[in-house]
Parts: structure tokens; C-alpha cells; sequence
């Protein structure tokens, strides 16, 4: 109602009913947190078992397309099933949602496979609103946030590296404008 639209991917990490509530709400793909994810299967290997569960598992994220990264990644859960079932059946159920990522521009996987830019957005608002402490009204509240996301958005929008381009994201729109190449003016 607030005029977002065009969303084609939503990232978190695995809250109840989230996957539902993205698809009818914003008939978008979902993304689990790959980091998250993997804290919640490491939980399942043990401590003596951790570093070589993390290893196998990152050899799906590896690959270089979403075939054979599921590909991958049912070798490792199938490797898994016989001393770690619990992983193994855990591998089974998140593989769609830990590898959505794969389905969008490779030049993108690295910005949406996990929440960690959301994070550290978070993580510098919170940082700022620190510093003023009580505000005196909503509306100063609203400002100062406002002012972060506009910032971090400029920093996006220029830096080397950027989040992503006009370029990369074009093929993906909806909107024939959006589409229209960035250098024909």
C-alpha cells in the first residue's frame, strides 16, 4: 500500500511463516540467510565435527551456477545422511531456500545470499540513534533514520564495488524504463 513493488527476492534468516508471508504478500522468491543457515547446521556436526561440515557445505556455494550447486549440495547431505542425520534432513529441507540466491546474476550472489548488509545498515542505525540517546519526538526519530538509509544509499550507489548496478539489475525489472540502457544518454 506504501508503493513498493518489483520485489523479486526477500533475504532473512528462518523465521516462522516468513517463506509463506513473502510469496503472498509480495509474490517474491525468499532467500534464507546462508550465514544463518549455517550456524543452525553446524549446531547438528558437533564441535569435532564443525570444520569439516562447514568445508563440505561450502563446496555447493562454490559452484559456479544453481545446477551445479544443487547438485552439490545433495552429494554433501547424501555424504552427511549416514553419521549426521539430523544435518542430512536438515540439508534436504533448506536447499531451495539456501541456494536461491544462484538464480539471480552471478555479479549479485555475493550482496543477497546472506542478511549481513541489512545487518550492518541496522547495526549503524542503531550506532547513531545511541548517540542522541531520548529524541523528542517520533518525527525526529523518523529524520534521523531517514537520513541514515539516504546516506547509505549514495555510498551504495557510488562506491567501487556498488550493490548493485542499474546495469545487472535491468534484466530483472518488470518496468520497460528500467530496462532502457543507463549509457544512452
Amino acid at each position: 500500500r506504501r508503493g513498493l513493488r518489483g520485489v523479486k527476492l526477500v533475504v532473512s534468516d528462518a523465521h516462522e511463516g516468513i517463506k509463506a508471508a513473502v510469496a503472498k504478500v509480495m509474490h517474491a522468491g525468499w532467500q534464507r540467510c546462508r550465514v544463518h543457515f549455517m550456524r543452525n547446521a553446524l549446531a547438528h556436526a558437533g564441535k569435532s565435527g564443525r570444520r569439516v561440515v562447514s568445508a563440505f557445505i561450502a563446496t555447493a556455494f562454490a559452484q559456479d551456477d544453481a545446477d551445479a550447486a544443487k547438485a552439490q549440495w545433495r552429494k554433501v547431505a547424501d555424504q552427511l545422511r549416514p553419521n549426521l542425520p539430523k544435518l542430512a534432513v536438515l540439508m534436504d529441507e533448506a536447499e531451495q531456500d539456501v541456494l536461491a540466491y544462484m538464480t539471480f546474476p552471478k555479479d549479485h550472489w555475493q550482496k543477497i545470499y546472506s542478511t549481513n548488509g541489512l545487518e550492518r545498515v541496522n547495526g549503524e542505525i542503531k550506532r547513531r540513534t545511541e548517540v542522541v540517546g531520548i529524541f523528542p519526538n517520533e518525527d525526529a526519530i523518523t529524520r534521523l533514520v531517514g537520513a541514515i538509509l539516504l546516506e547509505t544509499n549514495d555510498e551504495w550507489a557510488v562506491q567501487r564495488g556498488r550493490y548493485m548496478t542499474l546495469e545487472t539489475i535491468a534484466s530483472l525489472s518488470d518496468d520497460p524504463i528500467v530496462r532502457l540502457s543507463a549509457v544512452t544518454a
